[in-house]
């Protein structure tokens, strides 16, 4: 295939169309809707990791057009009752499928490579952090996109239909929902009884990747290994159909796809915590004494040491002994709906916490104290607003002598606090000072062990 019959193939064919048609609504998707990739640590231009997940993540949508694109491309000949001449010349089949596939890989990869180049300027404009390990989870995008288009020109060689198309773009489709959502999921049952879903090996024949949690997790090297092979065998079943001329050997054409499902099947892992795995370069800690982030977010550490070390100034001067001696960005990675996990004398923090991410200097002290003395109970993964928050407008007026709402609080909700802890506060001050340290330490361990209620405890409630 030299370069003068590819721009003739690239000019006769629908391969630049597939190009665009791949390329445009990703964009508009990252752009013009408002979601997860675009807020946060793990925003698809904040980060390197970040970036390739979110960009994968689009396969959901993007690999069924590919192979309905494929399909439309493999009905050409047919289309122009060309088929009888071109077997007739002394050209071998093949060399005419590889420059109609290598043509739609050709602008397919190109398109998902401009994509990630988009994100990629700006995530070097957001991040000191620079490494390559994101870079075989968009390879392995890439190769989605081409596996597609070339199964879906074989197929639509062998089944020349216009129905074909839209069907295996349709069927396409209904496989990544499936494997998103049943087949490709377990349930399971965390120890607090909380029912969650997490993926299982065969998800992984799939082109999407979960929602992205942490920028510090990526994908493990047998997963990068068994969709390869997965990949490579879809793309030889597609080659082999677009040359094949006779059922036998369309039938014989379904061999590579089968056997790269059952080579891939077990070198893919089987429990999710291999799938998704932290990269340990990028949660590496960076410190400035006592206060520690990730390499991801090394940039934020200038602003976090000054507040962080006030912080545990004003705890150690409130509780003592008992005061936390360090603050560190939480790089533990935990099943969804499970109890978060606390430490006694580290303050863990998340940047995209809504105290945290939303406070600057005094307020972000304040966050930090909120933090070390009522860190937050709610499962992994879940949201809301409610009893925890009160216990640390409470603790942190508490270690500052003055009661106000943190930062974080949503507005709507600032009426309620100041209704629900006004007259808790009031009660707690009330108490000798001896009584006063010894209520927040049993609020403090319940909400440590995530083994009660701290609000009910400031209130002189029971810790259980």
């Amino acid at each position: 295939m030299n370069a003068r019959v590819l721009r003739i193939e690239l000019r006769r064919s629908v391969a630049p169309w597939a190009g665009v048609v791949v390329l445009v609504p990703a964009l508009a998707f990252l752009h013009l809707l408002n979601g997860a990739w675009w807020s946060g640590t793990t925003a698809w231009t904040a980060q390197w990791t970040p970036l390739a997940l979110w960009t994968r993540s689009l396969l959901f949508y993007l690999w069924p057009l590919a192979v309905g694109l494929g399909a439309l491309q493999g009905l050409r000949d047919h289309r122009s009752k060309m088929s009888e001449l071109l077997t007739s010349t002394p050209r071998p089949a093949r060399h005419r499928a590889a420059v109609l596939a290598g043509a739609t890989a050709i602008t397919l990869a190109s398109a998902f490579a401009f994509l990630v180049l988009v994100g990629g300027v700006q995530v070097l404009a957001h991040t000191e952090y620079t490494h390559f390990g994101w870079l075989p989870i968009s390879l392995v995008g890439a190769l989605f996109l081409v596996a597609a288009a070339v199964l879906g020109m074989g197929a639509g060689r062998a089944l020349p239909s216009p129905l074909t198309p839209p069907a295996l773009a349709m069927g396409a489709f209904v496989f990544t929902a499936l494997m998103h959502m049943s087949l490709g999921r377990t349930e399971t049952d965390t120890a607090d009884g909380f029912t969650s879903t997490e993926p299982n090996r065969v998800s992984l024949l799939s082109p999407t990747v979960d929602e992205v949690r942490e920028a510090f997790v990526t994908l493990s090297a047998s997963v990068h290994v068994g969709q390869t092979i997965w990949l490579l065998g879809m793309a030889g079943t597609g080659f082999a159909l677009l040359v094949a001329a006779t059922p036998r050997a369309r039938l014989t054409a379904l061999a590579p796809v089968l056997a790269g499902a059952a080579i891939a099947l077990p070198i893919l892992p089987a429990d999710a915590r291999r799938m998704y795995v932290v990269d340990e370069a990028a949660a590496e800690l960076v410190c400035d004494g006592p206060v520690c982030v990730t390499k991801t977010q090394q940039a934020r550490l200038a602003d976090l040491a000054g507040p962080g070390k006030e912080a545990l100034r004003l705890l150690h001067g409130a509780l003592g002994d008992q005061a936390p001696v360090s603050v560190r960005e939480n790089t533990a990675v935990l099943p969804e709906g499970s109890t978060p996990q606390w430490s006694r004398k580290t303050v863990l923090l998340d940047f995209d916490d809504d105290i945290v991410g939303a406070a600057k200097g005094k307020e972000l002290t304040r966050a930090l104290i909120a933090k070390g003395m009522v860190p937050g109970c709610a499962p992994v993964g879940w949201s809301g607003f409610g009893r925890d928050e009160y216990a640390q407008t409470i603790a942190v007026g508490w270690v500052l002598g003055d009661l106000k709402p943190l930062r974080g609080t949503p507005a709507s909700m600032r009426r309620e606090v100041e209704s629900e802890t006004r007259p808790v506060w009031k009660k707690l001050k009330a108490l000798p000072r001896s009584e006063q340290l010894s209520r927040i330490n049993a609020m403090r361990a319940a909400a440590l062990s995530c083994d009660g209620d701290p609000f009910e405890v400031l209130s002189g409630g029971a810790s259980r």
